[in-house]
């Protein structure tokens, strides 16, 4: 069953995390990484939240870090791909730090 993302978010933490699964091949550990990310920058609606959830994960589908219906960030990746998403426009913290050493 195919849903919107309107009905996407409000389903039960378990089926959200499958459809982010199914959809975008992100196991529980890197959703709940991304989620506790998002949460941290002040998002504490979990509405809104899983909305940016279902963008970030639509903009990495965009980008070649998707490998065969597979997300893949690497190590340090997946905040660089956050802080890109998040903050355009802005140079990553990470990436100046790693482009530093």
């Amino acid at each position: 069953m195919l849903l919107g993302a309107e009905e996407t978010v409000h389903l039960t933490d378990l089926s959200f995390i499958s459809v982010c699964n199914e959809k975008y091949g992100i196991n529980r550990g890197v959703y709940n990484t991304i989620d506790a990310w998002f949460y941290k920058q002040g998002l504490n609606n979990i509405l809104e939240r899983r909305n940016s959830i279902l963008e970030f994960l639509e903009f990495i589908k965009g980008t070649a870090d998707m490998k065969h219906s597979q997300c893949k960030f690497g190590h340090g990746g997946l905040t660089v791909k956050l802080e890109e998403f998040y903050f355009p426009g802005m140079t990553s913290t990470v990436s100046k730090i790693a482009s530093n050493r």
